[in-house]
């Protein structure tokens, strides 16, 4: 049986992908339905989803692009959804002119850190206590090359994963 297709998310997905965010999230963490609808209303913002899997949301402007927010479903993780969603939303930032794309994650989110680093993000800085609970977070970039959307897509694998 084939996996469900990556959708385009549009304001109007908002209750949805908030249902996703916080089946991925803890309560403190995961973003509302308005908080993801607002987010999509901004310049540049963009995302993706699998129904009822994973979605991400990320922004390009200035020949940048920054993942906001990546989440996957508990029973959807290890199966290949936050790798492909990241994929999609690399080659739409590079389509949007973006030459590279940054996030933040969990210095100790092992999985996200390993599903970025397949897709091609190197670590350039860290910022200390950047979490609620005072984690710190790694600042990864990647290049979004003309093949760099799929050496994503091809080879493995967006915010926080979980």
């Amino acid at each position: 049986m084939s996996e469900p297709p990556i959708v385009a998310a549009s304001v109007v997905d908002a209750v949805m992908l908030a249902i996703i965010h916080g089946t991925a999230f803890c309560a403190d963490a995961a973003w509302g339905p308005d908080a993801i609808a607002l987010t999509l209303g901004m310049p540049g913002v963009f995302g993706f989803y699998r129904p009822g899997a994973g979605m991400i949301l990320a922004r390009a402007a200035g020949g940048e692009a920054e993942v906001l927010t990546l989440a996957v479903a508990p029973a959807s993780r290890g199966l290949g959804c936050g790798a492909a969603l990241l994929a999609a939303a690399m080659a739409e930032a590079a389509r949007r002119g973006a030459g590279e794309m940054f996030l933040e994650v969990a210095v100790s989110n092992g999985r996200a850190r390993r599903l970025y680093q397949r897709a091609g993000f190197a670590e350039t800085g860290r910022r200390r206590g950047y979490y609620a609970d005072g984690a710190d977070a790694l600042i990864l970039c990647a290049s979004l090359s003309p093949c760099a959307g799929a050496r994503g897509a091809i080879g493995g694998g967006a915010a926080r994963v979980r």
